[in-house]
C-alpha cells in the first residue's frame, strides 16, 4: 500500500469536464495520473453530468487523448436517466427528449420512445444539456410538463467549463422551464445526487472510493451526500474563493492543484489545515480577521487550506487581509 493519497483508496471516480479534459482537449497530466493509477492496479470510473455523450463516445474520446477507457468505466447522466425512466414506465413508452442526440439513444436503448411534441402523447419529458436546443422544444417540454407528463432532469449544472470560461450548462435550461412553470423537476439524476458515485462503486466492488471533481455544487455536495471522501482539483469551475466559502455540504477532504496532487501525501491535501504556519505561509488570526503573510516561494495550495481554516471557523471572506505583497498577490489572483 503506498502512502501517497491514491494509496488509499481501491477506486478513484473522476468527473470529466474540468478535471481530465476542457471541451475536447485533455488537461495537463490527466493522461499520466490515471496511467499511474492503472500501473497499480487501481480501478478508476468517469462519472459526468454531461448528458451530450454516451458512455461509448465517451469512452472513445478519452482513448483518443491518451487516456485508454472502456464504455463500462463510464457513467453519465443521460445514460441513468434513461434507467431510471425504464424502471418507471412500460417498454415503447413516449418520452419528449430535450437534449442531444445522445440523449435520444440512450432512451432509445432504455427500451423507449423518443418523441418531440405534446401531440406524441409523452409520459415524461426527459432534459438533458445540447448546444442545439431551443425555445421551440422547450415549449413542447413546458406543455407536456402542464399536461401530467414526469419531468426528469440528467442534471442542474449551471454552467460546464470551456478554455474561454464557464458557459450556460443544463441547469440554465431547466432553469427556462422552472420559470416558465413555476416548479422544480420532479427528479434530478446527475450530482450532487448521489446515484453515479453509489453504482461506480457497486459496479467496482470498491469499499474505499474517492470523488475527484472540480465543481464544489455537484461533485463534491454529491461525494458528502453519498458518505465518500473527496478530492477538488483547482483546473475547473471552482475556484479558491469558492472553496473558502463553502458550506459543510460543499466541503472536500482533500484539495489540490490539479491531478498531481493523487501522488503527493494525504495530509498535504487534507484540508482545513488546521496550524498556523506551513509552506511558507503564516496566517494570523485575530478574533473575526485573519491576515496572510508569506513569500513569492510558498504554495498557493498550502495557502487555502490555511485560510479554509479560518474562514471555515467563521472569519468572513471580507476580512481575509495579507500582510506582506506575496499575500496580496495571491489574494489578487482568487479575486479577492
Amino acid at each position: 500500500m503506498s502512502d501517497d493519497l491514491a494509496g488509499g483508496y481501491d477506486l478513484v471516480i473522476f468527473d470529466l469536464d474540468g478535471v481530465v479534459f476542457l471541451i475536447d482537449k485533455p488537461i495537463p497530466g490527466a493522461s499520466e495520473a490515471v496511467e499511474r493509477l492503472r500501473g497499480r492496479h487501481i480501478p478508476v470510473a468517469y462519472a459526468t453530468n454531461n448528458a451530450s455523450r454516451r458512455a461509448a463516445d465517451v469512452a472513445a474520446l478519452l482513448t483518443g487523448m491518451g487516456i485508454p477507457a472502456l464504455p463500462a468505466e463510464v457513467l453519465t447522466s443521460a445514460g441513468a436517466a434513461a434507467a431510471v425512466l425504464a424502471e418507471r414506465f412500460p417498454a415503447g413508452s413516449p418520452v419528449l427528449v430535450v437534449g442531444a442526440d445522445a440523449l435520444r439513444a440512450d432512451v432509445t436503448d432504455a427500451g423507449l420512445t423518443p418523441v418531440d411534441t405534446l401531440g406524441d402523447e409523452p409520459v415524461a419529458v426527459v432534459q438533458g444539456y445540447g448546444p442545439e436546443v431551443g425555445w421551440r422544444i422547450l415549449a413542447e417540454a413546458s406543455l407536456a410538463v402542464r399536461a401530467g407528463a414526469l419531468w426528469v432532469a440528467t442534471n442542474t449544472d449551471r454552467t460546464l467549463p470551456s478554455p474561454r470560461g464557464p458557459l450556460p450548462g443544463n441547469g440554465s435550461l431547466v432553469a427556462v422551464l422552472r420559470t416558465a412553470l413555476d416548479r422544480e423537476p420532479d427528479l434530478v439524476v446527475g450530482k450532487p445526487e448521489p446515484a453515479l458515485f453509489t453504482t461506480a462503486a457497486a459496479q467496482s466492488h470498491a469499499e474505499r472510493p474517492l470523488v475527484v471533481g472540480d465543481r464544489l455544487d455537484t461533485d463534491i455536495r454529491g461525494a458528502v451526500t453519498a458518505g465518500l471522501d473527496s478530492l477538488l482539483v483547482l483546473t475547473g469551475v471552482s475556484g479558491p474563493a469558492d472553496l473558502l466559502t463553502a458550506d459543510a455540504s460543499h466541503r472536500p477532504t482533500f484539495v489540490a492543484a490539479d491531478l498531481s496532487g493523487l501522488f503527493r501525501p494525504a495530509d498535504e491535501a487534507a484540508v482545513p489545515l488546521a496550524v498556523a504556519e506551513a509552506g511558507g505561509w503564516t496566517v494570523t488570526r485575530d478574533r473575526d480577521s485573519v491576515s496572510l503573510s508569506g513569500d513569492d516561494d510558498g504554495d498557493p495550495v498550502v495557502a487555502l487550506r490555511l485560510l479554509c481554516a479560518a474562514t471555515w471557523g467563521g472569519v468572513p471572506l471580507s476580512n481575509v487581509r495579507a500582510a506582506s505583497t506575496a499575500a496580496g498577490e495571491l489574494l489578487k489572483s482568487w479575486g479577492l
